[in-house]
């Protein structure tokens, strides 16, 4: 808990701008998890396929 506040009180006194690069750096970061569970969705589908009939062709 403390080190949640010590980690967050300097977006606080942030200033606008010091606000919107953090926002911008936070935007990139999501889309970035996104993409990784994307991946990682698709690639344990084709792993649990790989001993199903279907997925010989």
């Amino acid at each position: 808990m403390k080190e949640q506040l010590l980690d967050n009180t300097s977006g606080v006194f942030a200033t606008s701008p010091d606000k919107q690069a953090g926002a911008s750096d936070l935007k990139e970061l999501r889309a970035k998890i996104g993409q990784q569970a994307l991946g990682i969705d698709f690639l344990a589908g084709a792993l649990g396929r790989i001993g199903d009939a279907s997925a010989k062709r």
